[in-house]
């Protein structure tokens, strides 16, 4: 049970990245959505400036979903592990974050209405890393915490 609750929020979290790969989240579909919503909260809004927020909320997205993938990762191998080891726990997740986020790229490239990007690539592991930056940030002031006492 224990490996269970560790790693199903794991494949949850890559099936869901994999869902908003598809044509449904493309860059056409999402801006029938942001387009109109970012005119509606700044109405003096250019269109060319629309476009500049569309695409940096998609480019955020791709950070912020592999910096999930990545917490839940390093959680999913701290809580299947007895040790500490938290820069391996690290290490697999980036490895897996990284490898993920390649192959997400390539599933674009099949899809009509998306295209696969290094750029993207490099979005995503970004990501992943900052989140176990964080993952190992946290796990030593817990720890320190901890100790003090």
């Amino acid at each position: 049970m224990r490996y269970l609750k560790s790693w199903l929020p794991v494949l949850l979290w890559m099936g869901f990245i994999f869902w908003m790969s598809t044509g449904t989240f493309s860059s056409q579909n999402t801006s029938r959505i942001i387009g109109p919503l970012v005119a509606l909260l700044i109405p003096s809004v250019s269109q060319h400036e629309i476009d500049l927020i569309h695409g940096v909320i998609r480019k955020a997205g791709h950070v912020g979903e592999y910096f999930i993938l990545g917490i839940l990762l390093f959680r999913a191998f701290r809580r299947s592990s007895d040790r500490r080891q938290d820069l391996r726990w690290a290490g697999y997740s980036f490895i897996i974050v990284a490898g993920f986020a390649a192959g997400d790229e390539y599933h674009q490239s099949f899809v009509a209405t998306r295209t696969a990007s290094l750029i993207d690539v490099c979005l995503d592991i970004s990501g992943g890393l900052l989140a176990q930056v964080v993952c190992i940030l946290w796990y030593h002031r817990r720890r320190a915490n901890n100790n003090q006492y």
